[in-house]
């Protein structure tokens, strides 16, 4: 090389150290697999605000949206959260996955003054409860956009925060009457889970939410999981439905070995169900239609993946917990 070339033309690794290339070059001009999380095409959008320390705890996933008939199971999530105090420590960044367009964002006036705006949520929350696992809540809105990067967030939750299983809720259309006691029905993809816990393997084929993707991920990634399902009547289907809702806090419980108090909630839904009973009886054609549904209700065979109650659920699960983090 001349000895006059100009140093502009030299490679990097020979010009002197004042003209080389700025290595604090602005991130947008960094290879993508140089900027900050923040600032990548793949970024999930999971924010923390914390980092909670919990004991053996078992993540809870209820969304709003196509899994959530009677918005049965994201109250029921919504439960959990606010009767034990819950603390927020992450949540995932909407504008990643929500077109506002399709989900808008609402406004709140005081006076006619522009006090807040709400954005679609899904926020996690650590849940302290006097029993054997805390609890980590996902509370949120099922997501438009990117539902693999938004269960790689989720996932991320779980392992940072030591969750040793995973149960999301779900509620579903169905014909069964309102005047009998939902039977929740419980489902997982792992075969030793399903026997230990008598619960279904799941055969259902067909288009699905972001609860059926997010189990299947948790399947992957060799996390433990199962998903909680009641039916809610067709025919009553508005929300809210506080009877469904109050039968997933109840299995929840017993798969859980907590002690939850529902007596309130227990009201509530007494109270819904004596509001249908009043409609029904004005009309003959409805008080038939849950005749009949009672009477194919009492003299079905139990369902596949009907869960058990008692404390030996409980007992099997944390047997199985045992087994999978190593304890004798």
């Amino acid at each position: 090389m001349p000895d006059d070339q100009r140093d502009d033309q030299r490679p990097d690794d020979q010009r002197p150290d004042d003209d080389r290339p700025d290595n604090d070059q602005h991130d947008d001009q960094r290879p993508a697999d140089d900027r900050p999380d923040n600032d990548r095409p793949d970024n999930d959008g999971l924010v923390w605000d914390d980092t909670p320390e919990l004991s053996h705890p078992i993540l809870v996933a209820a969304f709003e949206g196509w899994n959530d008939a009677g918005s049965a199971a994201s109250e029921a999530g919504a439960w959990l959260a606010r009767r034990f105090g819950a603390e927020r420590f992450a949540w995932v960044d909407p504008e990643v996955h929500f077109d506002f367009q399709s989900r808008r964002p609402e406004v709140e006036l005081v006076d006619g003054v522009t006090r807040a705006i709400t954005w679609p949520a899904n926020e996690l929350f650590a849940v302290r409860v006097d029993g054997p696992h805390d609890l980590v809540v996902l509370r949120g809105v099922e997501p438009h956009y990117r539902w693999r990067s938004f269960c790689r967030a989720v996932q991320r939750v779980a392992g940072v925060t030591g969750c040793e299983l995973a149960v999301t809720f779900g509620a579903l259309l169905a014909d069964v009457p309102h005047t009998r006691d939902p039977r929740v029905t419980g489902t997982a993809s792992d075969p030793e889970l399903v026997d230990r816990l008598g619960l279904a393997r799941s055969r259902y084929e067909g288009p699905t939410g972001i609860v059926g993707v997010l189990q299947d991920s948790f399947r992957g990634a060799g996390v433990a999981s199962a998903s909680l399902w009641a039916p809610v009547p067709h025919y009553v289907a508005a929300p809210p439905h506080p009877v469904a809702t109050r039968a997933i806090l109840g299995r929840f419980a017993g798969l859980a070995g907590l002690t939850l108090d529902l007596s309130e909630l227990d009201g509530v839904a007494e109270a819904w169900r004596r509001r249908v009973d009043e409609v029904a009886a004005g009309d003959d054609d409805i008080t038939s239609y849950v005749r009949s549904l009672e009477e194919r209700f009492d003299t079905d065979d139990p369902i596949e993946g009907e869960l058990p109650s008692g404390d030996s659920l409980a007992a099997e699960l944390e047997r199985f917990l045992r087994e999978q983090r190593g304890d004798t």
